[in-house]
């Protein structure tokens, strides 16, 4: 008898088969349909797959009619299941049939061998479903030709829309638009279908499309899922999120805009007749649970598989759902995830790591090997382009908060029960951890209720309604106290409006139908609608309580507050917060007893911070740091189901893992609290994207490498101009890269691609540039000890004031009297210099390269 690893091989693969419904002899549910070699029978099946008699055992799957349609290659344990790639497909060829699986018992690939390579797999498919696969042809050619324009959903919303007078009529297919529901495709979203087709055209099967909240990926998505169903590259798609409030977002979408061509469905609500739709939508958990996916699909169910916020879904276990599935995959992201960032191969088991990390990492899994996204799509180019809006910053701090911030911490003294004198200082990360003070977060709550927007559509009818919030908190018992707070203080401000304890509601994953909550809110349902104004679409909850289940893809457009009230480190999350507010959004509402119709539309919104967390990533993250791999939480966490999955969560009597909280009483108020307008430049957490701009459109660009290496500065400067500079990759443009570096002047393309390049180390500022200038100057023009003073002054107020520049061209020299920068006095010390300056600054000085 072989040895023991050759018979479990031979077990594993006969289980696996078994399991997938396939029979080695006929049975009560069918014929067999597992042909073996000629001559053997399976009760002839020896234990070793390499040295029977009569050559390798290869198992020969059939379909309904008998005909050749797998061919299984087993190997043994030891032996690599690739290694007989070749010999399976001679083995294929002769047969005639598609398919070919290469098992080894614990390692198994499902091969196409019309299409592409093989794919891992866990489960053999059954007959069913690879029979439903092999009518399946993909056809990269027809996906890329395929005609996609900005009516491309409106097409399956209402085929007849182009014969109908009011789209016809470019001064009213606006409202037609609108009353219909109808979605055109904006510019950068027929971009990124364009940037996918060019990528299938190229074989590739991974697409990762890296797009800021509000950008409207569903939309996309939809689109997406039509080109492939329509062009035959696929017959079935599935699209997972993490959410259940997602779920039924996705769900309601698919059928507004693709309901009259596709069926879609949410599988845990068709578990019985899911196969017969084109589109079947679920959360990542739902697969999950009890190993479903495993147990009721089969690898080939799905030819394109869409993970919806994908640097979630390709986590933990997460990814065995993702990665089940053979066939196309595309990638949904706001904030990727490139754990190989700044990999430098350290660690006591370097391969290890570098696999660790290349699992997590969000651009790896979808074919991105140059940390390059298929698509993107960033905020900054959302609000240039006008569909979403940057937030006003409350910088708001209390006295505690203040210390917490500040360097040495918040320093608490008390005495133990032994009489000794304790000292303990605390930072705000742990903040609501290792204490709270009720005055804080009562200081907090009034300042997020004083300060906040008031609906913008109500001030009409003399209502003062706060406008619909998010807040942010630590924990779920933080989440408690806040939405106790927030009532007391709104009953106080409001009592004829919030006398029912439901201006804030706490929406975190403990609480009963917290997931319906989230959706009740967004569709204004949320404790029913407000009484006034009579019959406006709003609802009487204007603020939702939570720890994180409101951050990933939540959309409610009609948000205009948000709050944190907890200190956030990650950039990732910190990005995700602040989009739940970048939609723009139009407050309507018609007065039923004079019939007017009245709108206000949403054009900021307002982002509370009360741990400088703004300032934090502004001033201090370190962007270009190695990312740092997740730690293994033991500790009790918020459920994925339920949605926090953030901070861990506190126990029935405090946080976990640490003796307290400490409960300090000292009085606190807000001492400071200022409002700043995000303009079109962003924050520079937003801005970061340029500097991976420079890598991706400069230094990889052959054409522009070989201008600039050849000594054709113009023409590189020309290309850039015209081929990198505001195209949809990155809107790579001079703003942007000046923001993005902190230069306080202007620049020009050939310094940028002087820095680009690596012929400056970076951008001087103004007054580094100044500096640089008056050297220029003054080995032209020495300038003696006794006037260098005043000449250098002169100088420079003359490149960098307009009004000294005025008076010295005017010849109104008294005018110097009431000068900031250069005045009389110094000028009567220039001598000789009075003419040299301003004929030299004219002659040799591009004014331009000063102003900011």
């Amino acid at each position: 008898m072989a040895n023991s690893k050759e018979a479990n091989a031979r077990i594993k693969i006969n289980k696996l088969l078994e399991e997938a419904g396939w029979r080695f002899e006929t049975n009560e549910n069918g014929p067999s349909n597992i042909k073996l070699e000629p001559g053997i029978k399976y009760s002839e099946l020896g234990d070793d797959f390499e040295h029977e008699v009569h050559g390798f055992i290869d198992f020969l799957l059939l379909d309904k009619d008998g005909r050749p349609l797998v061919v299984v290659e087993a190997k043994r344990e030891s032996v690599d299941p690739l290694s007989a790639k070749e010999q399976a497909r001679n083995y294929a060829r002769n047969v005639n049939a598609r398919f070919v699986i290469l098992s080894n018992g614990n390692i198994h690939y499902l091969w196409d061998t019309k299409h592409g390579n093989p794919d891992t797999i866990s489960r053999f498919p059954t007959q069913e479903s690879i029979t439903q696969y092999e009518a399946y042809i993909p056809n990269p050619i027809e996906l890329a030709n395929t005609k996609v324009d900005e009516n491309y959903i409106i097409e399956s919303q209402m085929p007849n829309y182009l014969n109908d007078p009011e789209f016809q009529d470019e001064s009213s297919r606006g409202e037609y638009l609108s009353n219909n529901r109808l979605k055109q495709l904006r510019k950068y979203q027929l971009d990124a279908i364009k940037s996918l087709q060019s990528s299938a055209i190229e074989n590739k099967n991974r697409f990762l499309f890296e797009m800021c909240t509000g950008s409207g990926k569903t939309l996309i998505s939809a689109a997406v899922i039509k080109l492939f169903l329509k062009s035959g590259n696929a017959k079935r798609v599935l699209f997972l999120v993490d959410r259940l409030e997602l779920e039924d977002q996705a769900q309601k979408a698919f059928k507004q805009y693709l309901g009259k061509d596709y069926t879609s469905v949410i599988y845990k609500d068709n578990r019985d007749s899911w196969a017969n739709a084109q589109i079947v939508v679920s959360t990542i958990q739902t697969f999950l649970a009890g190993d479903r996916y495993k147990k009721e699909f089969s690898p080939t169910d799905f030819e394109l598989c869409i993970s919806d916020e994908s640097h979630r879904s390709i986590g933990g276990n997460s990814r065995a759902v993702f990665e089940y599935f053979v066939g196309y995959k595309l990638g949904l992201t706001a904030t990727p995830k490139d754990y190989l960032k700044g990999f430098d191969g350290e660690g006591a088991d370097t391969q290890r790591e570098f696999e660790r990390r290349q699992l997590l990492d969000t651009y790896k899994t979808f074919g991105c090997e140059s940390g390059k996204p298929t698509f993107s799509y960033d905020l900054l180019a959302g609000v240039k382009d006008g569909f979403l809006i940057n937030p006003i910053v409350v910088d708001a701090r209390t006295e505690i908060t203040t210390e917490l911030l500040s360097e040495d911490g918040y320093s608490v003294h008390s005495t133990s029960e032994q009489g000794e004198t304790l000292n303990e200082v605390f930072n705000e990360r742990h903040y609501e951890r290792k204490f709270f003070n009720e005055e804080t977060n009562v200081a907090m709550c009034k300042a997020f209720i004083d300060n906040g927007f008031t609906d913008p559509l109500t001030k009409k009818y003399g209502v003062e309604l706060f406008g619909k919030s998010i807040v942010f908190c630590v924990s779920q018992r933080h989440a408690a106290r806040i939405t106790n707070i927030l009532n007391k203080l709104a009953f106080e401000k409001w009592p004829d409006q919030y006398n029912e304890s439901n201006f804030a509601v706490q929406v975190t994953s403990l609480v009963p139908s917290a997931q319906q909550m989230t959706i009740n809110f967004s569709n204004n349902l949320l404790n029913g609608k407000v009484k006034n104004p009579e019959g406006y679409d709003s609802c009487k909850t204007r603020v939702a309580v939570t720890v994180g289940m409101m951050t990933t893809g939540y959309d409610c457009q009609d948000i205009l507050n948000l709050a944190l009230m907890r200190p956030v480190f990650s950039p990732s999350e910190f990005v995700q917060i602040k989009g739940r507010g970048t939609r723009k959004y139009l407050f309507e509402y018609t007065d039923y007893t004079t019939n007017e119709h009245v709108v206000a539309p949403k054009e900021h919104f307002k982002f509370f911070d009360f741990f400088a967390t703004c300032e934090y990533f502004e001033n201090e993250f370190q962007y270009d740091e190695k990312i740092r791999l997740p730690r293994i939480i033991t500790d009790i966490t918020d459920g994925p189901e339920g949605g926090d999955g953030g901070p861990i969560t506190d126990g029935p009597d405090g946080p976990i893992g640490i003796k307290g909280p400490i409960d300090l009483m000292a009085s606190d108020e807000i001492t400071s609290l200022n409002e700043t307008h995000v303009g079109v430049e962003g924050m520079r957490i937003d801005r970061e994207g340029f500097r991976r701009a420079v890598e991706d459109d400069i230094l990889t660009n052959d054409t522009l490498k070989t201008l600039w290496n050849n000594g054709d500065i113009a023409g590189a400067e020309d290309y850039t101009k015209t081929n990198i500079f505001n195209k949809p990759s990155h809107f790579l443009n001079l703003q942007g890269i000046k923001k993005a570096f902190n230069v306080d002047r202007r620049i020009t393309v050939r310094e940028f691609l002087q820095v680009a390049f690596g012929q400056k180390t970076g951008f001087e500022s103004k007054d580094e540039l100044l500096e640089s200038e008056w050297g220029k100057f003054t080995e032209i023009n020495p300038v003696d000890q006794e006037h260098y003073a005043p000449v250098k002054s002169f100088f420079k107020a003359y490149i960098v004031d307009p009004q000294v520049r005025d008076i010295i061209d005017t010849k109104q020299l008294a005018q110097l009297n009431f000068c900031a920068s250069f005045d009389f006095e110094e000028y009567q010390r220039l001598n000789g210099f009075k003419t040299i300056v301003p004929t030299y600054v004219k002659d040799y000085i591009s004014l331009n390269t000063f102003l900011n």
